[in-house]
């Protein structure tokens, strides 16, 4: 792969991505696949005015080992040290780069109710200080492609020529092919910012979804709740881009009030292993029923994790007829497979998308219908005949996609 290209993908997560603030730490994670990528967007983080970067490295197979050895008990406790750094985090606020290049097979076979249990316990510990935590800092997720995960995308060609191509790939979808893709990045969020100002000025109180496949299906939205979409802004108002790429537009609906049924239109990479041909079915505003040809077991334990995890937290607008969807390829990837098409989230909710979020308690977030749950797990449900109808407050019914795509 051109450096050259790699330099200009590293300089944008650096500025565009995480929008690093002078002095500030920044944390990388990332698996071992790409070394000499992760000291290119390094050198950009510093070059962009980073005091500090460290970097955590992962392994996908280490991971595998520790639960098929270790004691669940040990895995799931959480050192002093380890409760040090959260409590570090949530003070100091360094910002947050993801590398993702995980194998979407790599924990096939592992014992999920023992993954499940563990992430459980640790979440349970954790999530105090990704809550006081929300909001705060600036975080993007993005990708690399690894050996294995460029062979489960193209099969057919040699480790080194599949990763080269699935380089090529992540580059194009990420608008950093060209020779400025921090100037194309805010291009596209002046694209994506217009189409929430209409939304958001119908004052829509719910959403219709309807398609060939079986979808039928209405979720309620908060009446104080915003779309957005692209790029955001912490509360101190830092500007950054939580994921590239991205090309949805998306809110978090009212916990509580969805009826019908959905059928997802892509796998769900899901703990490691696949999730595929699924629907999931709402009473209540509740996951009441899923079905799967592959995997309905995770499914279950998916949405048996917590209280909000058999609620929604997500509803993500994308054109069937989007960049990403028009590469012809499935990425086995939630990051770029989401933004292919629309998807719902179940489980945790966004506080940003609720108004006057900065001044409120988490409890009075909770009780304006911003679900919470320790997951947050997108699904595809977009189609190529995918229907939604807009209903606003005067019971207006405005058409806001046709035929899978923007109706406006």
């Amino acid at each position: 792969m051109n450096k050259l290209q790699l330099k200009r993908y590293a300089k944008l997560l650096a500025k565009a991505g995480i929008n690093v603030k002078k002095g500030q730490w920044v944390i990388v994670q990332a698996d071992l696949d790409q070394p000499e990528f992760v000291e290119m967007v390094v050198e950009e983080l510093y070059r962009a005015g980073a005091g500090r970067v460290t970097v955590e490295w992962s392994y996908q197979p280490l991971t595998k080992v520790n639960y098929k050895y270790a004691d669940e008990k040990k895995l799931a406790e959480l050192l002093k040290w380890e409760t040090e750094k959260l409590e570090w985090q949530a003070t100091e606020l360094p910002a947050m780069l993801l590398l993702e290049s995980s194998d979407p097979d790599g924990l096939k076979g592992i014992d999920q109710e023992k993954f499940t249990a563990v992430r459980s316990a640790r979440t349970s510990v954790t999530k105090p200080y990704r809550d006081r935590m929300e909001c705060k800092y600036q975080w993007c997720i993005a990708a690399v492609p690894s050996k294995a995960w460029a062979k489960k995308v193209f099969p057919d060609l040699m480790v080194n020529t599949a990763v080269e191509k699935l380089w090529e790939y992540i580059l194009k979808a990420s608008r950093a092919d060209g020779p400025d893709p921090v100037r194309e990045w805010a291009r596209h969020n002046d694209a994506l910012a217009a189409r929430c100002d209409y939304l958001n000025r119908l004052g829509l109180v719910s959403l219709e979804y309807h398609s060939s496949n079986g979808t039928d299906f209405k979720v309620g939205l908060i009446p104080d709740s915003v779309f957005m979409g692209g790029g955001e802004e912490t509360v101190q108002g830092r500007y950054f881009n939580p994921n590239i790429p991205s090309e949805e537009i998306f809110i978090s609906p009212k916990a509580g009030e969805a009826e019908g049924i959905v059928y997802s239109t892509k796998p769900l990479s899901y703990q490691g292993e696949l999730i595929e041909n699924f629907s999931v079915r709402f009473e209540g505003g509740k996951v009441v029923e899923v079905k799967a040809e592959k995997n309905q077991h995770l499914l279950e334990k998916m949405i048996a994790m917590d209280e909000g995890a058999a609620k929604l937290g997500e509803c993500a607008l994308i054109a069937y007829d989007s960049p990403i969807n028009n590469q012809g390829i499935l990425y086995y990837n939630t990051l770029f497979d989401e933004n292919a098409s629309c998807h719902l989230a179940l489980g945790r909710g966004f506080d940003n998308t609720l108004k006057g979020f900065e001044s409120m308690t988490k409890e009075e977030i909770h009780e304006k219908g911003i679900n919470d749950s320790m997951i947050h797990v997108d699904f595809m449900i977009g189609a190529k005949d995918l229907e939604i109808i807009g209903i606003t407050k005067n019971g207006e019914r405005v058409p806001v996609f046709k035929d899978g795509n923007w109706a406006f």
